[in-house]
């Protein structure tokens, strides 16, 4: 293992007394649990809300046309919805596949074979959707979306202003996903195909009843699911959803403002990050056959991973700050290498060495996404 290793603490006279086991590595418990998530096309599924990012760089007076602020993020309220429209009609728009598990599901996509991916949500019956899904596949990223011919295709407005971003989210059809689109013949058979699962925290306040069906089909047939915090607000304010899940974590993303907001919610008394993580690793769960991993990302401080109670922390390989182009959505990235790297039965090493390529690589780019052409990344044998 690279890192710093935190050990459970046990009483030495407790340990006396009890039979001598064999020590496992972080490493052995990881591969344990790592079994059969392999060698099938489309064998990573993602499901959360899907937004067609419209970006451009604007000129100031837009968003003082719009009462917006720069690197703030807002819900779109009927002042707002025009601005969509004068974009195109004003500015040089590039138009991305996004939404958090969008973005890392095709983030894994850059470092997989083809068909390796495959993402659900809701989107309207519009062009917007049909932009949507021509920016997912140019990244190589199958889409299967619900279609809600009553709400327009959920769309975030990205105006950047020299380095600094303003982001005017508007929802719609993002939020109208239901699980009877999960339970068609077509979707489930992807889901029946799939060996590991991804679920962003967003989800949750949109179809929970979806991403329980998921986590149990994950947890009767031994695959893998994976869910991301996504944002404080997510254990803040979705609290029970987010408990209801808890037990079908097999991994476990999110960032250290994140682990801080569940730690508060939880009323766990704990504001060390790694402590958090560990309790986290620790809570029960249902399929007893694989260890749960918990990756909590820290900006440019260490990663930190736990495996059944055993923290390793992981520097990260920092970016010369004059090649920093935007943060939007490095952590989606990061998990999108790390999963990359988990489905190929890749060490928790390597996973994290992904992830932070991606993630590297991605504040590189105006927003979130990824160059094209061939990867340089490979992962070691």
């Amino acid at each position: 293992m690279t890192g710093k290793e935190t050990l459970k603490r046990t009483d030495p006279t407790e340990e006396s007394e009890k039979p001598a086991l064999k020590k496992q590595s972080t490493e052995d418990l990881f591969h344990e649990s790592h079994q059969d998530t392999t060698a099938t096309e489309f064998s990573l599924f993602g499901i959360e809300n899907p937004l067609l990012d419209i970006s451009a760089v604007v000129k100031p007076e837009l968003l003082t046309k719009y009462k917006l602020k720069s690197n703030d993020a807002i819900l779109a309220d009927d002042s707002h919805k025009p601005i969509y429209a004068e974009l195109v009609a004003d500015y040089k728009v590039d138009y991305v596949a996004g939404g958090a598990a969008q973005n890392t599901l095709r983030g894994a996509q850059w470092l997989l074979p083809a068909k390796s991916t495959v993402y659900v949500g809701a989107v309207g019956k519009d062009a917007n959707a049909d932009r949507l899904r021509d920016a997912a596949a140019a990244d190589g990223l199958r889409t299967e979306y619900h279609i809600d011919a009553d709400l327009a295709t959920g769309v975030c407005g990205v105006l950047i202003t020299g380095h600094e971003r303003s982001l005017v989210t508007d929802l719609q059809a993002a939020n109208s996903y239901k699980i009877d689109h999960l339970q068609s013949k077509k979707i489930w058979d992807l889901v029946l195909n799939a060996k590991t699962f991804y679920v962003g925290g967003y989800f949750l306040t949109v179809s929970p009843d979806s991403a329980n069906l998921l986590a149990k089909h994950a947890a009767e047939h031994n695959k893998v699911f994976a869910m991301n915090l996504s944002a404080p607000f997510i254990p803040q304010f979705f609290k029970a959803p987010l408990d209801a899940l808890a037990p079908y974590w097999d991994i476990l993303f999110g960032n250290e403002a994140e682990a801080l907001a569940y730690s508060e919610s939880h009323d766990l008394k704990i504001t060390d990050v790694k402590e958090i993580a560990i309790h986290l690793s620790k809570l029960p769960k249902e399929n007893s056959k694989r260890t749960r991993t918990v990756v909590i990302t820290q900006g440019r401080e260490p990663t930190i991973v736990v495996v059944d109670g055993v923290a390793t922390e992981y520097p990260v390989v920092l970016v010369e700050e004059s090649k920093i182009v935007d943060t939007n959505g490095a952590g989606d990235a990061f998990t999108g290498g790390y999963l990359a790297g988990f489905v190929q039965g890749k060490s928790i090493d390597e996973c994290v060495r992904a992830g932070q390529y991606v993630a590297s690589v991605v504040i590189q780019q105006n927003g979130p996404t990824y160059p094209k052409g061939k990867c340089e990344f490979a992962f070691k044998q």
